[in-house]
């Protein structure tokens, strides 16, 4: 059985908005009715989880509104629903990665992390819940290392700035447009970063099909087991490359986006690595196609772990 976790009140009401928020709730209602899910509730993070990575004056500006631009840098509207919502959210995925230490895998019905940084927000993601999760537990003492697999269309900017001087910790980023500055660049032939020892990315050119991005994938997770497989892995399964994306450049289905899953399941099982996956991006008009791309995660989920 599969453990995924949400909340309906992590989904904060911001009106009409690029994010599909209501995506959330249909995916969850979706997967519950999959043989093999188990649909469970998460606690909030803390504000102790929050400072391990973020600044107390960005935490307060997100809890109170002030200042305005600051709450705002995310790029959603602020409302005193906001500070609740972001802790729900965080708290997914911190209780979809303790999960997958017990059992092997496990699902956050949530997404808003990959692009904020210690002191501010990017790209509709306001705390970098993927660090504060590692963090946490590590505290704790469940983990010594973890890793991060960002295949949203969007490269992990907030993860891999956060992760630089966090060298227990290690992130691959496969992404079709960059992402630097709170600015989105669709032609990623223009932009480069500066990898480190412990974060890489690796740039799609337009029109990546399936059977090209599935090779990409076999020759550099390999990077994530460097120089020990982590006890951990946080799966960001991004649902933006989908070619009917409004960002998107690339040529894929939902089919080479399930396929995208089942490999990465795959090579974690083969690995012995535990993995924790959250929804991540998905901009397409009608949600339903959004919808649809998440839900073939959870079925390439279960395809390589149910019982």
């Amino acid at each position: 059985m599969i453990e995924a976790f949400h909340s309906p009140g992590s989904a904060a009401q911001i009106g009409e908005h690029t994010m599909p928020m209501e995506k959330f709730q249909l995916v969850a209602d979706r997967a519950a009715k999959l043989s093999g899910i188990r649909l469970l509730s998460p606690a909030p993070v803390t504000r102790e989880d929050l400072l391990r990575v973020h600044t107390a004056e960005y935490i307060r500006a997100i809890e109170t509104g002030n200042p305005r631009p600051l709450a705002e840098s995310q790029k959603f509207p602020w409302s005193p629903e906001l500070y609740p919502s972001v802790l729900l959210t965080n708290g997914s995925l911190l209780a979809a990665a303790r999960s997958a230490l017990a059992h092997g895998i496990s699902a956050a019905i949530a997404s808003g992390f990959h692009h904020a940084c210690a002191d501010h927000g990017e790209g509709f993601c306001t705390f970098n819940g993927l660090v504060v999760a590692l963090e946490h537990l590590r505290s704790s003492g469940a983990i010594r290392t973890g890793a991060v697999l960002d295949l949203d269309l969007h490269y992990g900017n907030g993860t891999a700035s956060l992760l630089r001087h966090r060298l227990w910790a290690r992130a691959l980023s496969i992404y079709g447009n960059d992402y630097q500055e709170n600015v989105s660049y669709r032609d990623v032939s223009t932009r480069h970063h500066e990898d480190g020892p412990n974060h890489h990315s690796i740039e799609l050119p337009a029109k990546t099909d399936g059977p090209f991005l599935l090779e990409l994938l076999e020759q550099n997770l390999p990077r994530l087991l460097q120089p020990t497989p982590p006890d951990l892995l946080l799966y960001q399964a991004g649902a933006d490359p989908l070619r009917d994306d409004p960002y998107s450049s690339l040529d894929l289905g939902a089919a080479d986006l399930e396929a995208r899953d089942r490999l990465v399941f795959e090579f974690a099982r083969r690995h012995s690595i535990p993995v924790a996956w959250t929804l991540a991006g998905g901009y397409t008009r009608p949600v339903e196609k959004v919808v649809t791309v998440h839900l073939g995660t959870f079925r390439a989920a279960l395809a390589v772990h149910g019982h």
